[in-house]
């Protein structure tokens, strides 16, 4: 890795941490420690989701005229403000104002960042960095949450404004790291300004975009949508598992991502990329068969909770294939110097689908248990199916990014045959 690429993970890995450093302590927070209630808890929560939908249109527009770096360094600043804002915060006005803007600052850096990393790299090395991202985000996240967790005292208001004005700090941290990258000479587009406000329909217009983002919704719905609503009060409902063997499973999936990543890596890097997303949907289906039978099947408490806790650890294999596969693919099919408008749009789906994914699986785990577990088997199956139909719209080069330099070295430096243009 280069210098700027270095920095781009340390930047992903602090970003991570702050993150994981608060959130899952802020329903405590607002709900008991402010006194607020769990009604404007609740809202704390779902501003996150909505700074995030109002503001990631814009990101991609603004990434794409000003470049990644400055609208990062924005949303870390941003970010900053409203950690801290949200630590000293004593009314539901702004604590939901300071919500807003830690989530709007927190949902840019995603798609910014990951355009620091398409800008840094080749198509060769762009699978490894992803991968290298998510290992660090998850990395990130647990370490920041058992940091968090040891220094917060739900009896003394002072343990949370200081997590949070940590986390600010971290940030602040972040933007002096970042401000040292210096970042290749990106290429430019002929007219940026129309193609900039024209770039959505463009998008829009690109059918594997169209395919992969739909691929994307129902991956982050099924999946990631379900870890901390559906999927656990299922469990606590449905299979009678304790806190803290729900814990173990979250662990389980953290541990089983950063033991599995690189060791997937190699194992995704020659195979289609259509192929791999069929595989995680088909892995994802064994895994909600293992939670059905955790709270439909009639074994003992112990076989309950081992099936659980395999749930959590096969999602995390699903996770550690997608990261050098999907995001990668995004910024294929982007056209030269709209990758910040591509990244922003998957972000965008992303976060749909977080936000439709707790109010759909939460109230059916805790009580619709059966149709809860089908519903999301076929949602997985759905995935391999939407993988396959996505495969027919790539370039061999787009599914199979490790054709190019085989059939470079096959013709001495030329490639075989032309590839058809994307659609």
């Amino acid at each position: 890795m280069g210098a700027a690429m270095r920095r781009i993970h340390v930047g992903n890995a602090l970003s991570a941490f702050g993150l994981g450093f608060t959130v899952p302590y802020l329903y405590v927070y607002v709900a008991q420690v402010r006194d607020l209630g769990a009604v404007t808890a609740g809202l704390v929560l779902a501003v996150f989701a909505v700074a995030a939908l109002v503001v990631l249109p814009f990101a991609g527009r603004a990434i794409v005229r000003r470049g990644p770096l400055p609208v990062l360094l924005t949303a870390l600043v941003t970010a900053a403000f409203g950690a801290l804002s949200l630590g000293l915060a004593s009314s539901a006005t702004t604590v939901l104002l300071s919500a807003a803007a830690l989530g709007a600052g927190q949902a840019v850096m995603q798609p910014a960042l990951a355009t620091m990393i398409v800008d840094c790299s080749t198509a060769e090395t762009r699978s490894r960095a992803f991968a290298m991202q998510f290992f660090l985000a998850n990395l990130g996240l647990g370490i920041g949450g058992l940091i968090g967790g040891h220094l917060v005292d739900a009896s003394r208001a002072g343990s949370f404004t200081l997590l949070f004005a940590i986390e600010a700090v971290m940030f602040l941290l972040l933007v002096v790291i970042m401000s040292t990258v210096r970042m290749p000479h990106a290429p430019k587009i002929e007219g940026s300004a129309p193609q900039a406000e024209g770039s959505w329909k463009q998008l829009l217009g690109n059918r594997a975009m169209v395919q992969l983002c739909v691929v994307g919704f129902v991956l982050f719905f099924a999946c990631y949508g379900q870890f901390e609503s559906g999927l656990s009060a299922y469990g606590v409902e449905a299979a009678g598992i304790s806190t803290s063997a729900l814990g173990t499973a979250l662990a389980a999936n953290t541990a089983m991502i950063v033991v599995a990543q690189f060791a997937v890596l190699k194992f995704v890097e020659r195979r289609k990329r259509s192929r791999v997303i069929a595989a995680v949907g088909l892995i994802w289906a064994v895994a909600w068969l293992a939670a059905g039978y955790a709270g439909l099947g009639h074994g003992s408490r112990s076989m309950a909770t081992a099936a659980f806790i395999s749930t959590y650890a096969l999602f995390g294999l699903g996770e550690a294939m997608l990261s050098p596969t999907v995001a990668p693919l995004v910024a294929d099919l982007a056209p030269t110097g709209l990758a910040g408008q591509y990244n922003s749009a998957f972000a965008l789906v992303k976060q749909l689908a977080l936000a439709i994914g707790p109010a759909v699986g939460g109230p059916m785990g805790a009580s619709l248990h059966a149709p809860y577990i089908v519903t999301f088997l076929l949602f997985s199956l759905g995935i391999t199916f939407l993988a396959v139909r996505l495969g027919r719209q790539l370039t061999p080069v787009q599914n199979q990014p490790s054709l190019a330099k085989s059939r470079v070295v096959a013709q001495g430096g030329a490639p075989a045959e032309p590839f058809p243009a994307n659609v």
